[in-house]
Parts: C-alpha cells; structure tokens; sequence
C-alpha cells in the first residue's frame, strides 16, 4: 500500500500538473488564537483552495464538524472547482493537524487519491518554495461524486458495541489528562473523562516537529499505548479532527483503521447516558 503521505519535493515536482489541487484545511483550536482564512490570505501554497471545515461540515448537526449529507459535500466540492479523476494534496499551516480529517473526509466520500502533505505549510517554506497572498482565481466547476462509505463513520452505537465486543480497539486522541478526566473538557456540558475500554493514544505522540514519525518509531508508539495495528481500530478524541490523525497513522502502517467516531467525545461526554470513566485506561 503505498503512503497517503507526500513531502514538499514531490508536491513542488508536481505541482503543475493538470490534475492535481493542492487544498488549504487549515483550521485551528480556539485557545491558539489563530485565524485560519487570514493567514491563507497572507501566505498560500501557490493556486491553493481554501477548504473550510466548518463549512464544508454539516452546519445543522449540534455538533463541531459532523460530516455532511453526500449531496452536500458534492455540491460545496464541485464550487470549489474540484472534482473527479483529480488527485488532491492537503496540507494545514500546523504541519499535521488538520489536514488528516480532511483526508479522511475526501476519502470518506469515495475520493481515492487523496494525500496529505507531511509537515505542511511549515516545511513546504522551510524547503524554500514560494508562496502565494490573496484570494485565488476561481476554478471553473467540476463535477463531483460523492459516494459515502458508511463503514468509515462510527456512531455511539458502533462505539459501544467495540467496547463491549472487544475485537475492535477504540483508540483515544485526545491528551491524557483529557482523558484520565483530570481537565474540564472546553466544551459546555461535557464530561470529563474517557470511555470505558478505550484506550489513549495523544496525537502528538505521533508526530516529529510536525511531521509523521517513521514507520518504526509508530510502531513503538501504538504499543506503548497498547494497540495492536493489525486488529481493527475506531478512532476518537474530541471533535473528530485529532482523530484522522490516528488514522493516517494506521495509513501509512498499510493498516487501515476501521472507522472514526464523527461525534467523537463532544458528543459521548455530553449524552448522560453514556458511561464515563475516569483515570488511566
């Protein structure tokens, strides 16, 4: 299986090319402070969209971030000028944060070649390349098939039967004190805490200055967290985003995980009548 991962050489080399777009899904946590649309004014990859995952979200769900209905997501690729037969490399201005979920979701939707640029903004700079300002010329419409694979979606019900089950490992994000429930979550009328069974694996823990460690040094990191790569594996954390991050790990391991929970903690930790644990796993 070959990587979802390209670097800055490849993406440069290739950036050219008649069917490749190049995506911005940059988007941050409230507490950075940072404003994802005007630092893509200010400096993009050259002839970049800007991917908006909020508004590429469903905006009626309650709910940070949910995916949208098929003819939605359709509908909001194909203004963007992006459409079928395109190979599509997404990048976001932390390195890899971001940019995973929006993998996911191209992939979800049935978009095959998908890839994510390792290290982003950051090292597409750091390698020299130029970047653009401003808004960009528009892209003519392009027809856009979206095909839902409903098996990548996990809802609560698929998370409580993995955890009853335990044949499918489902696997944490979010930080450990998050997790052990030693922080208030930053949403309102969450719990703090984790689900019964799960088990934690921070993002960052994955990760090298923004870039994805080697296949060996993830290895080492899932089983220090006690996760078998090879078994199937539900990803969570808290609103779906840190997530994917977990899943394009299992990628580029040629072990694809089985589904992320869209709801993710924001809506385990908020439904009262979903148990809660507290404390390591």
């Amino acid at each position: 299986m070959a990587s979802p991962l390209v670097s800055a050489d490849w993406l440069h080399q290739r950036l050219d090319a008649p069917d490749l777009v190049v995506l911005d899904g940059s988007w941050y946590l409230p507490a950075a402070g940072r404003d994802p649309e005007a630092e893509y004014l200010a400096a993009h990859i050259p002839r970049a969209v800007r991917f908006d995952i909020d508004r590429m979200s469903d905006e009626t769900a309650g709910l940070p971030h949910m995916l949208p209905r098929p003819e939605v997501f359709a509908s909001r690729m194909r203004a963007l000028g992006v459409g079928d037969g395109q190979q599509i490399v997404v990048y976001d201005g932390m390195g890899l944060f971001s940019a995973p979920r929006v993998w996911w979701m191209l992939r979800t939707f049935g978009v095959r070649d998908a890839l994510v640029l390792d290290g982003g903004l950051p090292a597409w700079i750091a390698a020299g390349y130029p970047t653009e300002d401003g808004a960009p010329t528009p892209r003519e419409r392009r027809h856009f098939s979206a095909r839902l694979d409903h098996g990548a979606v996990a809802d609560a019900g698929d998370v409580a039967r993995a955890l009853a089950g335990g044949s499918t490992q489902v696997v944490d994000a979010r930080s450990a004190p998050r997790f052990r429930g030693e922080e208030a979550e930053p949403r309102p009328g969450v719990r703090p805490g984790h689900m019964p069974g799960a088990r934690n694996l921070h993002y960052a823990s994955l990760l090298t200055d923004g870039r994805m460690k080697s296949p060996n040094e993830l290895r080492a990191v899932f089983a220090a967290a006690g996760v078998d790569p090879a078994r199937p594996v539900l990803t969570t954390c808290g609103s779906g985003v840190t997530a994917a991050i977990i899943t394009l790990a299992l990628e580029t391991l040629g072990h694809p995980a089985r589904s992320l929970y869209d709801g993710s903690w924001s809506e385990w930790g908020a439904d009262q009548s979903r148990p809660v644990a507290t404390g390591a796993a």
